[in-house]
């Protein structure tokens, strides 16, 4: 009986410390594969380019007091900055084509691209382009210009730096931002108040953007021997 229990935890002590090398050779295992480096939670210095496919810059507007309805700029470029040292040195860029304007209604959009609202043909682009980045208590915040319908004024907003993902070919980072507007102090008018008052469209429009952004790394160049 007593060379039964002996086995018996012999045999429990060998199953434990198997599991625990099992646990352990598959997070080695999974750290490998995916590369985790602590080290590079705070990115890389150098110019990260918007990735148009993975990204997007949208807008609500509140309509007849009820809902929000969305719409996006499908062609756009921007470049994010990076300074990993100092993040208050970073600055970010972005050209949105406002005749891309798409809310998923084709007479929407024909009547949004008129003078009515971006009036494209005179101003085909939106513009930011910061001017300053400062962290006030845990929030990060941008001020820039921003450039719609040929007026420029200053804006601020706050943002988050969502992680970086190196990989073989190019660094990968995220970056979100949310602000309001007053579409009135771009020229856009259009729209008139329900009989209760309210107002058909609103006048402050949400602007939000979900960037990823990528850097390519550094080319390696290799040498041919005759």
């Amino acid at each position: 009986m007593k060379k039964i229990s002996f086995l018996l935890g012999l045999f429990l002590i060998g199953l434990f410390v198997f599991s625990n090398f099992s646990i352990d050779a598959s997070n080695t295992t999974i750290t490998e594969r995916f590369n985790v480096d602590t080290k590079k939670d705070v990115g890389a210095t150098g110019a990260y380019n918007f990735d148009k496919a993975h990204s997007f810059i949208g807008f609500t507007v509140k309509h007849m007091g009820l809902i929000e309805v969305p719409g996006y700029f499908r062609d756009f470029t921007g470049t994010i900055n990076y300074n990993a040292e100092d993040v208050k040195k970073s600055s970010v860029e972005f050209t949105a084509k406002a005749t891309s304007v798409d809310t998923g209604v084709a007479p929407r959009d024909k009547h949004l691209r008129t003078a009515d609202f971006f009036d494209v043909e005179k101003f085909a682009d939106i513009t930011f382009k910061s001017t300053k980045l400062e962290k006030k208590g845990k929030q990060w915040m941008m001020t820039g210009d921003f450039t719609m319908r040929g007026v420029t004024k200053e804006i601020s907003f706050p943002f988050e730096i969502a992680g970086f993902l190196p990989g073989e070919k190019a660094t990968r980072m995220g970056a979100m931002a949310q602000t309001t507007i007053n579409r009135r102090d771009f020229g856009v008018n259009y729209g008139t108040n329900l009989p209760n008052g309210t107002a058909m469209l609103s006048d402050e429009v949400k602007i939000n953007l979900q960037i990823e952004a990528n850097m390519p790394n550094p080319a390696t160049t290799t040498t041919k021997t005759e």
